[in-house]
């Protein structure tokens, strides 16, 4: 019996009556639809094949996670998806959905792909993080996308200092500062000023935000690196944020380590096209006059 989680942004009823059409596809394929409990009742008995709770274990057994939403309702089927080691499928329902692999009019022949099996798998890196007070871990989760430490009062500034396989770097007042993964340059550390990477390209990158220094740009840094940031002492607390859904507010001095993820995430792919068309569609970047490699 093949079996698919559905995860669902379900404010928008446009978004309900679609879960209820792909489920009711799912089911005529032969798939039993699985979901969540506190989803079950918006969706109605129709989607309802099977109800689980939102744990770590809702997704096992299941042939992937499917979701429908913009690119914070992906993350929320990534934290379901990773601990059973299963692929994350996103179809876009919100606006820019940078992480989703489809649009939502791209969403039938979406279904079909997984009707068929005709679709492959990638592995996306992840970050594993644990935060330290007085050397006592107070702090342990993951990311996708991005860990950030924030200053917590608006009105102060935090005091960092950034650290890269045991070694100082530099140290700056800032808004916050970024760590980050391939997949989330084009998130957070992409509106914080930090590099676009390739999804394939292995590493990790560092990224101050608002950062009162001479020296205060962008690292990428090897993915097997230790990256670490210590909060001043004598300074301000910090708010501590996973992909903006587990957030944790933490002490002056804490420190933060951050290292590449034991546990990468899976993400369903429906076609080989490359990066750069998904980067210039989302981003409408202006490429008109391009001639290609043939022009003379």
């Amino acid at each position: 019996m093949r079996e698919v989680l559905l995860v669902v942004h379900t404010g928008h009823q446009s978004n309900i009556d679609l879960a209820r059409q792909v489920a009711g596809r799912l089911a005529v394929g032969g798939v039993t639809t699985r979901v969540l409990d506190d989803e079950a009742r918006d969706l109605g008995p129709s989607c309802c094949t099977k109800v689980v709770p939102a744990d770590d274990h809702a997704a096992e057994g299941t042939e992937l996670v499917l979701v429908l939403g913009g690119d914070g309702t992906l993350l929320r089927g990534a934290e379901l998806a990773r601990p059973a080691r299963v692929p994350v499928l996103g179809v876009n329902l919100g606006r820019v959905g940078f992480l989703a692999e489809a649009d939502s009019d791209a969403l039938h022949e979406a279904v079909g792909h997984v009707l068929e099996r005709d679709y492959f798998v990638e592995e996306r890196m992840t970050l594993d993080l644990v935060a330290k007070v007085g050397g006592e871990v107070v702090v342990k989760t993951w990311a996708l996308n991005e860990i950030s430490v924030e200053k917590l009062i608006r009105e102060r500034i935090l005091e960092v200092v950034v650290e890269v396989d045991g070694r100082p770097v530099s140290a700056f007042g800032c808004d916050g500062v970024l760590c980050a993964t391939p997949t989330g340059s084009t998130a957070y550390a992409f509106s914080a000023g930090g590099p676009v990477v390739w999804p394939d390209v292995q590493a990790i990158l560092v990224v101050p935000s608002n950062a009162h220094a001479l020296f205060a740009r962008p690292l990428v840094v090897s993915p097997k690196s230790h990256v670490a940031f210590e909060i001043e002492s004598t300074g301000h607390p910090a708010a501590l944020s996973a992909d903006g859904r587990r957030t944790f507010e933490l002490p002056a001095g804490a420190r933060i380590e951050i290292v590449e993820g034991a546990v990468p995430l899976k993400v369903v792919r429906l076609r080989k096209a490359p990066f750069t068309d998904r980067l210039v569609e989302k981003f409408d970047l202006p490429v008109k006059g391009w001639r290609g490699p043939s022009a003379g």
